[in-house]
């Protein structure tokens, strides 16, 4: 199964990338920072409320709906042309007011400080996003026949660092502690060295600079 990462380093990802960049006004290699940091910690703040029924039974809901089964993935061009319509920004906005809540301020704040990008500009990216990022899970939730609790969080594991359980585990840990706290940026490195496989700020921009051939 592919994860995150991996779909950001596909042709999918470079045009996703260039399709939230222009929609956001901002480079590509800067969208693609906060991307690559952000998603796996939706991830991570989507399986941290899928640890309770409510939840899991919540975000099982939205990746069953129509809008979220995968075929977004398939109209890229359409999603982006012209501009991303304002249904699919308010949908954005509502996936990250659930799986972030109150922490959104926090999360939105330290990817600003982290990736020198304005809050407003990372919130957008973030909102765009976010329906993207609900089709491919709802797409891998229908190829796996996911449907159960545990089945969701184990999903939403192996998508994020994913190999063995004690990365899962730790990069689990990371993301709370920045969702639960107020938290000034520092974590946001840990949680890059956990996704990447790469501890060192190096490793983000190796993957960025593969993104885009540098």
């Amino acid at each position: 199964m592919a994860g995150i990462l991996d779909l950001l380093n596909s042709d999918m990802g470079k045009q996703i990338i260039s399709g939230i960049s222009n929609e956001a006004k901002q480079p590509a290699d800067k969208t693609a920072s906060v991307l690559s940091m952000g998603l796996p910690i939706l991830m991570g703040a989507m399986k941290k409320n899928a640890k309770s029924e409510q939840g899991a039974a919540g975000l099982m809901s939205a990746l069953s709906n129509s809008k979220h089964d995968g075929s977004l993935l398939d109209n890229l061009g359409g999603f982006f042309g012209g501009g991303v319509n304002e249904d699919s920004k308010i949908d954005g906005l509502g996936i990250l007011g659930h799986a972030l809540g109150g922490s959104q301020d926090n999360v939105v704040g330290a990817l600003s400080k982290k990736s020198g990008m304005d809050s407003n500009s990372v919130m957008q990216i973030l909102q765009v996003a976010a329906p993207i990022l609900l089709g491919y899970l709802g797409k891998e939730k229908r190829q796996q026949n996911v449907d159960s609790q545990s089945g969701i969080t184990s999903l939403l594991g192996n998508m994020m660092a994913g190999n063995s359980q004690e990365e899962q585990d730790k990069e689990q840990s990371l993301i709370e502690s920045l969702l639960d706290g107020d938290n000034d940026g520092s974590i946001i490195d840990d949680v890059a060295g956990m996704v990447l496989g790469n501890s060192s700020k190096s490793g983000l921009g190796g993957m960025i600079g593969g993104l885009f051939g540098k």
